[in-house]
């Protein structure tokens, strides 16, 4: 059943991208770079500008493909051709349902703080990241504005735990709980290499208004904006975030710490305040699940539309929301989070979310280069042939080094990964050509 498509302006698409990019992980990083020094403040700087140069190529690439959906698939697809696009989106669509099943088992780790339970007993915890899914997965059926309502609101409830710590926090800071530069005995560009492999996951969504193209309004302006404005704020958020947190905290209690931010809080404010901050950890992965649960089912169907995903994506309800493609989404979720029932799936589990850190990057480069070939046959400079090239080699650049970061393993399980799509894309040419 197809529908007028319900639209969503700068604000929802804003919280779109920032939502999408600040997930309950951010809480926890801090404690996780404490053991490179201050070092991990130029990996943070790195990282962002890395960021900043991508999310510029998407925010022109979207002003080039006015209206068109699928974002990292659809601007591949037009640099490099079907098979590329239909490989970026098999990888991206199956990072996407993996990484979601993290999400929630951060989200029940952030509830834990309130409700110990979710700690002993397995059973309940999985229960509640069940319903967790499938609440979310119902609010998005209800269409585009039912889920950016959602969006905005859990938005700005996380960014404000993360705020507060930046403004109040500045009050307790102590120059002497500050970091030496480099704490782990290797080079600075070693150092910096490996702060930044963490960092780099952070910003994970850059392209996330691009997806749904179709649904934004006037996207033209609207996506460029929301994708820049996003990214500049939750960089901001992560930098000031981190400087403060290591003046607050002696380094070696942020190394050891498993809740940074709910820690700096009891000391700013208190158990009040601490307890603040780790609704806000909870609230910011709902957040997140919520916006990646919105584009479990935009993916697949702005790739299903092309012919190049099985057709059953395209259906909508009568909300304009394409249903089928969230319940196989949110179905496939779930079975990766009934996999923490037991410890040995566990495993298994943490190894299918580490190679999917691949195919989550791997569109970053595509994008870039295509960005570089678009421009030449289309012949749009943006009246600047140096700047077009300077723009796509950097985005390409940075994206290349995310990948080596994230490790041989990844790579090569990843690249494997991706290529177990070949055979679907096969079957989706046979049954193009048959038709």
């Amino acid at each position: 059943m197809n529908s007028k498509p319900q639209k969503i302006g700068l604000i929802t698409a804003t919280s779109l991208v920032i939502g999408n990019m600040i997930g309950a992980g951010i809480f926890l990083i801090p404690a996780s770079l404490a053991g490179f020094g201050s070092i991990s403040l130029v990996a943070w700087v790195f990282t962002a500008m890395g960021a900043l140069v991508l999310a510029k190529i998407f925010s022109n690439m979207s002003k080039i493909f006015i209206n068109k959906s699928g974002g990292p698939y659809f601007y591949s697809k037009a640099g490099f051709g079907d098979f590329i696009g239909f490989l970026v989106a098999w990888g991206y669509w199956i990072a996407i349902w993996v990484s979601n099943a993290a999400i929630v088992i951060a989200i029940i780790g952030a509830l834990s703080h309130f409700f110990p339970v979710l700690d002993t007993n397995p059973v309940i915890a999985v229960s509640v990241g069940l319903v967790m899914i499938w609440l979310l997965t119902w609010i998005n059926s209800k269409g585009m504005k039912s889920s950016g309502k959602i969006q905005v609101i859990t938005t700005v409830l996380k960014l404000l735990p993360l705020i507060f710590v930046i403004i109040v926090g500045i009050f307790f800071f102590d120059i002497n709980n500050f970091p030496s530069f480099n704490l782990t005995g290797e080079s600075s560009w070693t150092a910096i290499s490996s702060a930044a492999a963490i960092t780099l996951f952070a910003f994970l969504g850059i392209e996330s208004a691009s997806i749904p193209a179709g649904n934004i309004e006037n996207p033209e302006k609207t996506i460029p904006k929301a994708t820049m404005l996003g990214t500049i704020i939750v960089t901001l958020v992560y930098l000031l975030s981190s400087v403060v947190l290591f003046g607050i905290i002696p380094v070696d209690e942020l190394a050891s710490s498993p809740k940074p931010f709910a820690d700096a809080g009891q000391i700013i404010g208190g158990d009040f305040a601490g307890y603040f901050i780790a609704a806000g950890a909870a609230i910011s992965g709902i957040g997140c699940l919520n916006g990646w649960i919105l584009l479990s089912g935009q993916l697949p169907m702005a790739t299903a539309q092309d012919n190049m995903f099985p057709r059953i994506f395209k259906r909508e309800n009568s909300s304009g929301a394409p249903y089928i493609g969230l319940l196989i989404g949110s179905s496939l979720t779930s079975l990766l989070v009934l996999m923490n029932l037991s410890d040995g799936l566990v495993k298994a589990f943490t190894f299918l979310l580490n190679i999917t850190v691949f195919t989550a990057l791997v569109p970053y480069l595509f994008v870039a280069a295509a960005y570089i070939i678009v421009l030449i046959e289309k012949n749009l400079h943006f009246n600047n042939a140096v700047k077009t090239f300077t723009l796509g080699t950097l985005g390409g650049t940075y994206s290349i080094w995310a990948i080596f970061g994230s490790g041989s393993v990844t790579v090569f399980y990843g690249f494997l990964l991706l290529l177990v799509g070949i055979p679907f894309y096969v079957l989706m040419k046979w049954n193009k050509r048959e038709k």
